[in-house]
């Protein structure tokens, strides 16, 4: 008996973190560190840094605007 092609395709965790907008663990961290580094190192919340981090990493990706176009008429 043939087998069944019918199962779903594994997708990998960045992948489906991408798709979701959920930032991944080491994301946040990431953007945490920067954020201290941005402080200048200097001692501060790690818990509020990790919250920024999270916060800006979930909220949706700026839409850029198209740049305008300036058409000139010569008198």
């Amino acid at each position: 008996m043939a087998k069944s092609s019918l199962s779903a395709p594994v997708k990998s965790k960045k992948a489906a973190a991408a798709k979701s907008n959920k930032p991944t663990h080491e994301q946040i961290a990431q953007r945490a560190f920067e954020i201290y580094l941005e402080r200048g190192s200097t001692p501060g919340d790690p818990m509020q840094d990790w919250l920024r981090a999270e916060m800006e990493l979930s909220l949706p990706a700026k839409k850029t605007r198209s740049k305008s176009k300036v058409i000139t008429f010569a008198a």
